[in-house]
């Protein structure tokens, strides 16, 4: 085990190094996280490495002057990736590495960089063993991600405030978001946003087609004028369902936006209903009020960043299996529309 150590007062810390490469909920939520690292180090030149599917959500992001990113996950030639990653962070001569991955792989990677003979006086991670040498004396409870890394930063002394994910979002993508919004007339506080896909991968987070449809059929005979949906390819067949179940009101944005594009859209919404899908934490940059419909997975793990965000699930003995395949989807079925149009009315 790590000796601990603690991070010096005096300015000695010139190049900071931020680790985090997981999907891109996680990737989302930790940036409040990258907020927090970068109002407690005001003066010092800050690199992020993620994954390259990320590194568009970074671009022109005043926090990093350099965001590298390296396909670590799931690459056809490792050893390759492996050795770009050392030598990468080699050229950063690094004076701390806040890891907030903190797995085998950036353990090992953190580890073989050491043995190369680069050492980085200061690193940070939520694991007592060895590379860390700065770690939570004790470790929470709490399985939501947010929280391990909080203790991770705050056993460096870092503050950790931020209550929702920082994203800064370029002009012309607010330009976009506006074209969009003026195009199909959606007003503020006049319309809502269905976020109704998710990864294929992980069909049963869908609360499915037939039910939104349902739901949004009802909230516009309550009074919202209009009903967005928003998606990305893999949710291009959902949204197409929803909308053939609705009327010329509801605007299908599936496949219109790039992911940026996303938050100056949500912004001006009355609110928000979404599947526990990493567009959910897109949208919780905003404070607009969102409902997260959870059923396979934990919403104590799961939801969103912010107090504007509430999670929807059913009491079930099965409920957070995580599984791939169900032949019943009774967690899902149990959410219905009257159920989720009733949370609406009392939260929104």
């Amino acid at each position: 085990m790590s000796e601990p150590v603690h991070l010096p007062t005096n300015p000695t810390i010139r190049r900071i190094l931020i680790i985090k490469w997981s999907a891109m909920g996680d990737v989302i939520i930790a940036t409040a996280l990258f907020e927090d690292i970068a109002q407690a180090f005001p003066n010092q030149e800050i690199h992020l490495n993620t994954l390259p599917a990320w590194e568009k959500l970074f671009l022109g992001d005043p926090r990093f002057q350099r965001v590298f990113a390296i396909k670590l996950r799931d690459s056809r030639h490792p050893l390759a990736a492996m050795r770009q990653w050392l030598h990468e962070v080699r050229q950063g001569h690094y004076d701390l590495i806040i890891d907030l991955q903190s797995n085998d792989r950036s353990r090992i990677l953190l580890t073989l960089l050491e043995l190369s003979g680069v050492r980085v006086p200061y690193r940070i991670g939520n694991n007592r063993q060895w590379p860390y040498n700065i770690f939570p004396e004790t470790f929470p409870r709490s399985t939501h991600i947010l929280t391990r890394m909080r203790a991770a930063l705050q056993a460096g002394g870092i503050p950790t405030a931020t209550p929702r994910p920082v994203l800064h979002i370029a002009g012309h993508h607010r330009e976009r978001a506006r074209q969009l919004l003026a195009t199909h007339n959606l007003q503020p506080n006049r319309y809502a946003i269905f976020l109704p896909g998710c990864n294929p991968h992980g069909y049963l987070k869908r609360w499915g087609a037939t039910r939104y449809a349902t739901l949004a059929n009802r909230l516009h005979h309550e009074g919202i004028e209009r009903i967005a949906l928003i998606g990305g390819p893999d949710e291009i067949e959902e949204c197409a369902q929803i909308t053939a179940l609705c009327g010329s009101w509801l605007v299908n944005l599936c496949g219109q936006t790039q992911i940026l594009d996303i938050p100056p859209l949500c912004e001006t919404a009355r609110f928000i209903v979404a599947n526990d899908t990493g567009t959910a934490h897109l949208a919780a940059v905003t404070t607009t009020p969102m409902t997260v419909l959870c059923g396979p997975t934990d919403p104590n793990r799961v939801k969103p960043l912010g107090d504007n965000v509430t999670a929807l699930q059913a009491d079930l003995p099965c409920r957070n299996c995580y599984f791939k395949n169900c032949t019943h989807h009774t967690c899902m079925a149990m959410i219905t529309p009257a159920l989720v149009l009733r949370h609406l009315q009392q939260t929104v």
